[in-house]
């Protein structure tokens, strides 16, 4: 795409959706980078049906590390991976009283240094919690960049970096969510559902999903 095209696109996602936000329900930046690090190759709304009892027995760090990851997995018994995230989860949070007095660090290089927490994760934290224009590159953002064009690339920090370059830097912090969404509701991984894309007149994307063939109804013969 050229940069009017990405402008184009980007701002015909904001018309759509003007105020986006993240689908993990969170209270502070400690719940978010929980519920974060718990959605890895998990659905946020299996996190969200599972977090609301553990974050009312430990919504501190100190609490959470002191709920130990049994405490832990009781919660969460239902997400994928769970036994390796309610370690890291505990584990993160004594790192965090020990380290940090307790709060989540605002460095990536801080964030990325606890159990279970990546560069996506790192960069959801940094953009929800703090307001940094960074650029979370998920399975949903890698998909939709590569295949309309927008931000082509052959690994997720190759996409993230050519996004960061190519979005202009007063849309950069929302296009974060606006390209999970879109990958997430319609430009889905198996069969995009371009005849209702808000973006297609700048998408590259060359075979285009017609809308869906609706089969007539039946016409039920009169009685009597």
């Amino acid at each position: 795409m050229t940069a009017a095209q990405v402008r184009g696109f980007i701002e015909a996602l904001r018309r759509a959706n003007p105020t986006p936000r993240s689908e993990l329900d969170y209270v502070n930046p400690f719940t978010l980078l929980v519920a974060v690090v718990l959605s890895a190759q998990a659905t946020d709304a299996s996190v969200n049906r599972a977090t609301p009892g553990l974050f009312a027995e430990a919504p501190t760090p100190a609490a959470m590390a002191a709920l130990g990851a049994e405490g832990v997995a009781k919660h969460i018994r239902t997400i994928g991976l769970w036994q390796g995230k309610a370690r890291n989860v505990v584990e993160l949070s004594r790192l965090l009283v020990e380290r940090h007095g307790g709060e989540v660090p605002h460095e990536r290089e801080a964030l990325e240094a606890l159990p279970g927490v990546g560069r996506k994760t790192a960069n959801v934290v940094l953009n929800v919690a703090f307001g940094e224009a960074a650029m979370a590159v998920d399975t949903h953002v890698f998909r939709v960049s590569n295949r309309t064009g927008l931000a082509p690339g052959k690994t997720p920090r190759a996409v993230e970096d050519a996004l960061v370059s190519r979005i202009p830097s007063d849309l950069l912090r929302d296009a974060h969510h606006w390209l999970i969404l879109h990958g997430r509701y319609v430009c889905k991984a198996r069969t995009p559902e371009c005849w209702r894309c808000v973006a297609a007149t700048w998408c590259r994307f060359p075979d285009k999903t017609p809308p869906p063939v609706m089969k007539p109804e039946k016409r039920r013969l009169a009685s009597g």
